[in-house]
């Protein structure tokens, strides 16, 4: 049964396909790298015609772009007991990490997806990058329930974007356990952009 009732046969068979395939390109990815999780070898590897895995991912791409949606589903899981009492900076750092936690099993991959959609020559995996990126910080603003308006929701906007990529830049190559490094990266930034917030807009409502 999902959100809006019973999920009908057809919907779940395809989540199911959708599944696999995703399963099989970061297992193929995980053991060879990224680069080596071609259409091709992902379907031998989900067990699905080429033609079946190409009606459901246009290319490895749109893979990237389902397993990145994992992260953001981890965000819009309900929130903790009392999140609503929380600080702004300690609803923020439970959802970005919730983003990380939920990614980080396959860490060296994901930062491999990244630069794959980097890549200068790819222009169409690296410009919707930008509006999807953007989509995730309007959720993050939402789930986190800022709702400033005006210049404070501008300057909440910038800077809640330079501190994802600041803390997924420390994220794709942090090797600690636990992600301790990126857990206090992203802590230590929260705290200093709360405190400038505060200045900014003090006395302000």
């Amino acid at each position: 049964v999902g959100f809006f009732g019973r999920v009908p046969v057809a919907t779940k068979a395809k989540t199911g396909v959708q599944d696999r395939i995703l399963k099989a390109a970061l297992a193929i990815a995980g053991e060879e790298g990224w680069a080596s999780a071609g259409l091709s070898a992902v379907a031998a590897r989900a067990k699905v015609p080429v033609s079946e895995l190409r009606r459901h991912f246009r290319d490895t791409d749109a893979i990237a772009d389902a397993w990145f949606r994992v992260g953001l589903d981890a965000m819009l899981a309900p929130p903790p007991r009392g999140f609503s009492r929380r600080p702004a900076a300690a609803r923020l750092e439970i959802l970005m990490r919730r983003w990380f936690d939920a990614l980080a099993p396959h860490r060296r991959v994901t930062a491999e997806m990244l630069s794959a959609k980097l890549w200068i020559f790819h222009p169409h995996h690296y410009v919707p990058m930008v509006f999807n990126r953007s989509r995730l910080i309007q959720w993050l603003r939402d789930l986190a329930r800022l709702d400033a308006g005006g210049r404070r929701k501008q300057i909440e906007e910038t800077g809640l974007t330079a501190l994802f990529l600041a803390t997924l830049a420390v994220w794709c190559r942090d090797d600690t356990e636990n992600q301790e490094r990126t857990r206090a990266f992203l802590k230590r930034r929260l705290a200093q952009a709360d405190g400038l917030m505060a200045r900014l807009f003090a006395g302000k409502q």
